[in-house]
């Protein structure tokens, strides 16, 4: 970013200028970087309205078996081990999670999601905790993911990824100047492709 916009360490925090949001590491996707101090000012209270349109695709463990559903746990610090969160934990803030199923897959499935709250690791920590960890998510799939399984019986194909299959797939905003509603896209990359017979539309 500073290798094209020179200008940029003049935005916002000196160590991460013109970052509005995040992504965890090793999560691929959209993002938006503000380039003038007005710019980051207007997304930053649009993040923090709940006026920003986030879009995530996930492939998770196991058949969820509801087309669509809402995950409303609230989100905290795990007591234990301090570089997790957790959604039983006394010092949890609201967090909701919608998702809809796009595809299933031989003992995976295919989620559309749309976290109306922030919260770190948000739904990676939900999706956890409802039983159908991300693929390839070291931290909250457990050491060794989960065997998936359909109808009681061991998934016939075995995925393995070296990082979570979790994509900010979509992100939708108001133009801090001209107010017009905003949406860009991100394809799912090659190695998230790799494992679906058709890209999701």
């Amino acid at each position: 970013l500073l290798y094209h916009c020179p200008d940029l360490p003049g935005i916002g925090e000196e160590r991460r200028p013109g970052i509005v949001h995040r992504l965890d590491k090793e999560t691929s996707g959209v993002m938006v970087v503000a380039k003038t101090d007005s710019a980051m000012a207007s997304l930053a209270r649009q993040f923090k309205a709940r006026r920003v349109k986030k879009t995530y695709i996930a492939l998770v463990h196991g058949e969820v078996k509801q087309v669509e559903g809402r995950v409303e746990a609230e989100i905290g610090r795990h007591e234990r081990d301090r570089k997790r969160m957790a959604v039983r934990t006394r010092k949890g803030r609201k967090a909701v999670t919608t998702y809809r199923v796009m595809k299933r897959l031989d003992g995976y499935t295919l989620l559309q999601l749309h976290p109306e709250t922030g919260r770190t690791h948000q739904i990676r920590v939900h999706l956890s905790a409802i039983g159908h960890a991300i693929v390839g998510d070291k931290i909250y799939g457990g050491r060794r993911e989960r065997k998936s399984t359909v109808g009681g019986r061991r998934s016939a194909v075995a995925i393995t990824a070296e990082r979570q299959l979790l994509h900010a797939w979509k992100l939708g905003f108001f133009h801090p100047r001209t107010n017009e509603w905003m949406e860009f896209e991100a394809p799912l990359p090659a190695d998230f492709t790799n494992w679906l017979h058709t890209e999701p539309r």
